[in-house]
């Protein structure tokens, strides 16, 4: 185990090696999840929709 100096100094060493991402290409992610999300609800909206009347439809035909 190392000593809590030689810790500290591989922390900043490792640190120091991060790339944080832009400005832009945070806005570009953030409006690219929000798209992915709204697609998917819309998507399972239109199943839930679907899978909804056809059962409708079955108990009103069998019942």
């Amino acid at each position: 185990m190392a000593n809590p100096a030689q810790f500290l100094s591989q922390v900043r060493a490792e640190a120091a090696k991060i790339t944080w991402p832009t400005r832009r290409e945070v806005m570009t992610t953030t409006i690219m999840v929000f798209i992915m999300a709204t697609l998917a609800a819309i998507f399972f909206f239109l199943v839930d929709l679907a899978i909804r009347t056809g059962l409708a439809w079955l108990v009103g035909f069998t019942g």
